[in-house]
């Protein structure tokens, strides 16, 4: 199967289909943390038949959440530019003609401005003992099932200090759910 990993500099998801042996691809606009496939730029220019001649039958996206989720909406009334803008690119992500697309945010006004998410799963789910309601809206796929459901939930994503890689440390998927995702998806 020929898989995207859409807004992913960590390399974590890709890496989890590449192990099951996909032709697994991540792409961001900042290079990989891993050695991998990995494509840096902008993501419509590496869509469907791009330079290597590959059709993509499914796609995970991880659009950038900074203008989107509730979390930050008491910024929301000085950010209406790039608020839109994000809306955009999460729409023009979800419209992509790929068969099976899963798109991965926080709580976010997606739900308001699009649709309500198909699942809301927490790391929990997948072996970490914390808490990170993360959104998935679906297409053609089904809802993740739960692989290793542990105690210990604390927010500690919620609650990093402030630093200058907090962004990132913030968006990094875990292992357990990106192994998750890998085999329960790559069933379909």
């Amino acid at each position: 199967m020929k898989v995207l990993v859409a807004c992913e500099f960590s390399g974590i998801v890709r890496d989890a289909f590449s192990k099951l042996g996909h032709d697994a691809w991540s792409a961001d606009l900042l290079p990989t943390e891993k050695p991998g496939n990995h494509i840096q730029g902008d993501i419509f220019n590496s869509l469907g038949k791009w330079q290597f001649g590959l059709d993509w039958d499914l796609m995970i996206a991880h659009p950038p959440c900074t203008h989107l989720a509730v979390s930050g909406a008491r910024w929301f009334k000085n950010k209406e530019v790039e608020q839109r803008q994000a809306i955009l690119f999460f729409m023009a992500l979800a419209n992509l003609d790929i068969p099976r697309i899963a798109i991965e945010n926080p709580i976010s006004i997606m739900s308001t401005v699009w649709r309500k998410p198909d699942q809301i799963v927490q790391p929990w789910w997948f072996g970490h003992g914390e808490t990170k309601s993360t959104c998935l809206w679906l297409k053609n796929l089904p809802p993740l099932m739960p692989t290793n459901i542990v105690s210990g939930r604390e927010a500690k994503i919620h609650n990093m200090s402030p630093s200058e890689h907090r962004w990132k440390d913030r968006s990094r998927t875990y292992t357990g759910f990106a192994e998750a995702i890998a085999k329960q998806w790559s069933k379909e």
